[in-house]
Parts: structure tokens; sequence; C-alpha cells
């Protein structure tokens, strides 16, 4: 397994200033370990409708990326709707 930055660091650690990487055949972000462990607190803290409104509103981000992209690697109606409803093919 290989970690490459695909962009450069960033200057200062905003939200959504986070390195990142390919590992895996997946992306990810180079988080701050003090952020990372907030985020896993606030998610074992959260109730479950917050865990729901925080997955859609992920998945939401994700399909704005997607489709500021150019919609690379489009697929079909059905693969879609089973990415974005979590659910497998």
């Amino acid at each position: 397994m290989s970690a490459e930055p695909i962009g450069p660091a960033p200057r200062t650690t905003g939200p959504d200033e986070y390195e990142v990487i390919h590992l895996g055949g997946e992306a990810a972000a180079v988080v701050p370990l003090d952020d990372y462990r907030r985020l896993k607190a606030l998610e074992q803290a959260a109730t479950p409708e917050a865990l729901d409104a925080a997955e859609a509103a992920a998945r939401s981000a994700a399909m704005d990326e997607w489709e500021a992209a150019g919609r690379p690697g489009a697929v079909s109606h059905e693969e879609f709707m089973a990415e974005i409803l979590g659910s497998g093919v």
C-alpha cells in the first residue's frame, strides 16, 4: 500500500484544508490526531438522528464534488442509487 499526496500540503488546517491521499484504492484525508479524536468522540456522543443527518450531508458533499469534477467514471442509475442509499448491488 502506498500513500501518495494528490495535491500540495495545506498551509493551515481548517476543516476543508486537509491533505488528501490515495491509499489502497480509496481517497483519505490526513488529519491531525487531535481532530480525529474529537470526531470519534462526537460520533460516539451523537444521537442516531444526528449520525443519519451527518451521513446524508457527507453523501451530498461527495455527490457535489463528483458533479463538479465532471462526473468521472459515471455509473448507471441503479449503481448510483445503491451507492447513495448505502446498499450493495
